[in-house]
């Protein structure tokens, strides 16, 4: 190393060291300087946010009894519910139950429940919903009936989808030959859901009877 040094000019030995320099200066900028800086940064930022993150933790410990408050009428609120929901500890169950609740209303209505189709139950929360998938014929009274029947019945049930078909023939119209116009002049198609709770949920108990259940069991 010795000799290749001695061997260059005083002009070489200068473009060495300069690049020598330039070379170290990259690196302790890079490897130390760059990381440094953004570790400044870091810190800076989480000090900044620190004071915000306080207010808001402080903010929220302020709601507490407000939040306590909402949720325990959110529970009663439920509790209240649980009357409307399908019986049946399995969706095969609820969906039977629904069943017969619709057809029993189809019958007080003096509608034809023509066929009957079970969907699949979907999740909500810690309920099922449950949907069944009707086609009912009758006059447009006793439709009409029957839909107000459904919205307004016991139980917790909602009408997705309808769709209205017409077998009324205006007069005029050629009519089948030996066919007698149908008494049911309107079909529809219908998708009634209800709720039930779902398999392995338990009705929430309010915080303070959990609490006052903890402290008597220890």
């Amino acid at each position: 190393m010795s000799s290749f040094w001695l061997r260059l000019s005083k002009r070489e030995r200068g473009l060495v060291v300069l690049t020598a320099v330039i070379l170290c200066v990259f690196i302790l900028k890079y490897a130390v300087f760059t990381p440094l800086a953004e570790r400044r940064e870091w810190v800076k930022n989480q000090l900044d946010s620190q004071p915000q993150l306080l207010q808001k933790n402080l903010r929220y410990l302020g709601q507490k009894e407000a939040l306590l408050a909402a949720l325990e009428a959110a529970r009663a609120q439920i509790k209240l519910q649980e009357p409307r929901l399908l019986t049946g500890d399995t969706p095969s169950v609820s969906a039977s139950d629904l069943q017969e609740t619709v057809q029993a209303m189809a019958a007080r209505e003096g509608t034809q429940v023509i066929t009957t189709r079970v969907l699949n139950p979907e999740p909500a929360g810690t309920f099922s919903k449950i949907g069944i998938q009707l086609e009912i014929g009758g006059q447009i009274q006793q439709l009409a009936n029957l839909i107000r029947s459904i919205e307004t019945a016991p139980k917790l049930l909602v009408i997705d989808e309808m769709n209205v078909r017409s077998l009324f023939r205006p007069i005029g119209f050629p009519q089948p030959q030996g066919v007698q116009p149908p008494a049911q002049n309107l079909r529809i198609s219908v998708t009634v859901s209800g709720f039930a709770r779902a398999p392995g949920a338990s009705t929430p108990k309010p915080e303070s009877q959990s609490d006052d259940e903890s402290e008597t069991g220890t």
